[in-house]
C-alpha cells in the first residue's frame, strides 16, 4: 500500500508519496500501422480496477514513430460500442484523413486513412474527435503520441533514444468517484497523473535528457518548472524545433499544446531526486488552474466550489537520477534549425473571430461559449478558404476565462497578443494558442497542399467541455474551380442567377425562400466574396419570412474581377459566381 507521511517543519506542510514507476507507451512504426480502439481496465489505485478505454491496450495508445516523406497506411478498428473518430492533432493531412467529427468510425468498423507525412520533426498526438463525446473518449484514456523524425533533426546532437534519454510525458488531471471510476465531465479534476501514472517516478540518467510534454487534460493549464529552480531548455513547440534552445524556469502549457524540453542532469548525483512541478499559484485569474478560473473572483468564491489544486503548486512527477548511459549527451546545443515565419505583408486576408459567452452566472467555467456568436453546426461551413491563401486570424476573447484555440490542417506563427510580440516560447510553429480573457491574439498561416469541398477542417476551443458544447467551427479549403455554379442544396432554396452578368457597376441578385416552420427563418445571409475568399459585403443578414427577394449589389469602387455570392438559409448554403467588367 502507498504510504503517506505528513510532517510539519518551520510551519511548512509537506506530503511525501511513495512513487509509482512511470508507464512508457510502446511504439509502432513502419508503413502499415494498426490501431484497435478498445475497452479496458487500469489500476490507478492499488488493488482497484477502473474501467478505461485505450488503443491497443487498456489505456492511452502506442507512440507512432514516423518519418517525414514516409507514406503510411493506417487501419483504425473501433471495438467500442460507441461511434468515435481519431484525429491526428497537429499533422498536415488532407481533410478526409484528418479524422474530424465528420469522419466517424462506427462500432466494429475500420477506418483506413493513408497519407504521406509532410510534417517537420516534432511531437504530435492522436485522440478521438467525435462531436459531443470528445471529452468522454479522451478522459477515459484514448490518446497517443506521434513522433515525426526528419534529416534536419537527425543532424543535431540531441537525445533521441526512446525510453532511455527521450521520453514522452502526457500530463493530465482526472476526477474519480468513491468507487475510483472516472467522472466525465467534472471540474473536480484534482488527481494529477503523467502517462496514466499517479505519483509517477522515472529514473533518468545523469546527462541531458529530452522530454516531449503534452497537456492532454480536458481543461487544466499547467505552469511547468523544476522544484530545484534549475533551468529547462525548450527546443520545440507544437509544430517542431525552434531556432535556438530557449532557457526557461517556467513553461505554460494549455490543453492540446506540446513542447519538447531538455533537462541537464549531468551535475546531479546518482540517487538525487528532482520534481517536475506545476506552479499554478503564479497564474493570474481567468485561467483554468488559477485560484479563480473565472475573472469574477468573488462570484466564483461564493457560488462555485473551487478545485483544491487550483492556485496551488503541486508535483507532476519525480525524476530519480541514475548513472549515465553509454555515449551520453552532456551539454545543451546552441543552435537548432532555421525557422522562417510567414510575413504579415504577404497575407491575402484577415479574418476576425470572437470568443463569446452565452451563460453569465456563477459557473463560468462550463457555461455555453461560442465562436462568432454561433454554436457548432455539422451542416454549416463557416469559412471557405482558397487553396494557397496566406491568412491572418485575429481572435478576441470576450469571455471571462482563457481558451486554448486550436486549428486543424495548418501550423501558424503568433504575430502578437494585444499588439505585443509573443514570448520566445511561443515564437515557433504552433497549432494551439491560449487566448486570455479580454485579449486579442493574431496569428498567420498558409493553407496549402490540400483542397476538398466535401470534407471540412475544424477550429475550436481545446477545453474539451467547451468543444463538446459547441465552441467550434469548420472551414473548407477549396481550389477556385471548386466554387461551383450550383452546389447540391434542396431545390426549395433557390439562389437565382444575377442580372446583368457580367455587370458594371451594379447587378441585381434574386433568391426565394419557401414556406417553412412558422413561415420564417431565424437567419438568412447573402454575402459577397472575392476569389481569394475575402468577404466584400453582406447584403442580407437577418431573420426573413418565406417569399421572393431581390437585392442590388453596387461595385462602383471594386476592380474588374470574378466575385462569388453566397446564400445561407438555415443549414443550407448555395454559391454562384458573377463577373464585374469595367
Amino acid at each position: 500500500m502507498r504510504q503517506i507521511i505528513t510532517f510539519l517543519m518551520l510551519g511548512i506542510t509537506s506530503i511525501l508519496f511513495s512513487q509509482n514507476k512511470l508507464l512508457i507507451p510502446d511504439t509502432l512504426s513502419g508503413t502499415n500501422i494498426n490501431l484497435n480502439l478498445q475497452y479496458g481496465s487500469f489500476e490507478f489505485y492499488p488493488g482497484v480496477q477502473t474501467s478505461t478505454m485505450g488503443a491497443n491496450g487498456d489505456i492511452l495508445g502506442p507512440t507512432l514513430i514516423l518519418k517525414k516523406n514516409q507514406f503510411v497506411d493506417i487501419k483504425v478498428k473501433n471495438e467500442l460500442n460507441d461511434t468515435t473518430t481519431i484525429h491526428w492533432h497537429g499533422m498536415h493531412v488532407s481533410a478526409e484523413n484528418d479524422g474530424g467529427p465528420h469522419t466517424t468510425i462506427a462500432p466494429s468498423a475500420t477506418w483506413n486513412p493513408s497519407f504521406t507525412v509532410l510534417d517537420k520533426a516534432g511531437t504530435y498526438w492522436y485522440h478521438p474527435h467525435l462531436h459531443e463525446k470528445t471529452n468522454l473518449h479522451v478522459s477515459k484514456g484514448i490518446a497517443g503520441f506521434i513522433i515525426v523524425r526528419d534529416e534536419e533533426e537527425a543532424a543535431l546532437t540531441l537525445p533521441r533514444t526512446y525510453g532511455v534519454d527521450d521520453f514522452p510525458l502526457v500530463i493530465q488531471t482526472k476526477t474519480f468517484d468513491a468507487n475510483k471510476d472516472i467522472v466525465v465531465p467534472s471540474n473536480a479534476d484534482s488527481v494529477v497523473m503523467v502517462n496514466a501514472t499517479i505519483d509517477a517516478e522515472l529514473e533518468v540518467p545523469a546527462q541531458v535528457v529530452r522530454f516531449r510534454l503534452l497537456n492532454g487534460s480536458s481543461q487544466r493549464v499547467f505552469n511547468v518548472g523544476l522544484n530545484n529552480g534549475k533551468k529547462i531548455y525548450q527546443i520545440a513547440s507544437d509544430g517542431g524545433l525552434v531556432s535556438k534552445p530557449i532557457e526557461l524556469t517556467r513553461l505554460q502549457l494549455s490543453p492540446g499544446e506540446r513542447a519538447e524540453i531538455l533537462i541537464n542532469f549531468s551535475t546531479s548525483a546518482p540517487g538525487e531526486t528532482v520534481y517536475l512541478m506545476s506552479y499554478a499559484s503564479e497564474f493570474q485569474n481567468g485561467i483554468y488552474g488559477a485560484t479563480y478560473p473565472g475573472m469574477n473572483s468573488m462570484q466564483t468564491l461564493n457560488n462555485y466550489n473551487p478545485n483544491p489544486i487550483n492556485g496551488t503548486n503541486f508535483n507532476l512527477m519525480q525524476f530519480k537520477v541514475v548513472s549515465e548511459t553509454v555515449n551520453p549527451i552532456k551539454s545543451i546545443p546552441t543552435d537548432l534549425v532555421d525557422v522562417t515565419p510567414l510575413l504579415e505583408s504577404n497575407s491575402d486576408v484577415t479574418r476576425n473571430l470572437t470568443l463569446n459567452p452565452v451563460q453569465r452566472g456563477p459557473n463560468m467555467l462550463n457555461g455555453e461559449f461560442l465562436i462568432n456568436n454561433v454554436s457548432f453546426d455539422m451542416d454549416v461551413i463557416n469559412y471557405t478558404i482558397p487553396l494557397n491563401n496566406t491568412e491572418i486570424w485575429s481572435i478576441t476573447n470576450q469571455t471571462p476565462i482563457a481558451h486554448p484555440f486550436h486549428i486543424h490542417d495548418v501550423q501558424f506563427y503568433i504575430l502578437d497578443r494585444n499588439g505585443v510580440a509573443p514570448e520566445p516560447s511561443e515564437q515557433g510553429r504552433k497549432d494551439v494558442v491560449i487566448i486570455k480573457a479580454q485579449e486579442t491574439v493574431r496569428f498567420i498561416t498558409k493553407f496549402e497542399d490540400f483542397a476538398d469541398d466535401s470534407v471540412p477542417y475544424m477550429y475550436h476551443c481545446h477545453m474539451l467541455t467547451h468543444e463538446d458544447g459547441g465552441m467550434m467551427g469548420q472551414f473548407s479549403v477549396v481550389t477556385t474551380t471548386d466554387v461551383k455554379d450550383d452546389l447540391a442544396v434542396p431545390e426549395k432554396f433557390e439562389l437565382h442567377q444575377n442580372y446583368p452578368n457580367p455587370f458594371n457597376p451594379s447587378t441585381k441578385i434574386s433568391y426565394s425562400i419557401p414556406l417553412g416552420a412558422n413561415n420564417k427563418y431565424p437567419f438568412v445571409s447573402l454575402k459577397i466574396y472575392n476569389i481569394l475568399g475575402s468577404e466584400i459585403a453582406t447584403l442580407v443578414g437577418k431573420e426573413q419570412q418565406a417569399g421572393n427577394y431581390q437585392v442590388t449589389f453596387n461595385a462602383t469602387e471594386l476592380p474588374t474581377a470574378m466575385y462569388i455570392y453566397q446564400l445561407q438559409v438555415g443549414n443550407f448554403v448555395q454559391t454562384k459566381k458573377m463577373m464585374l467588367i469595367k
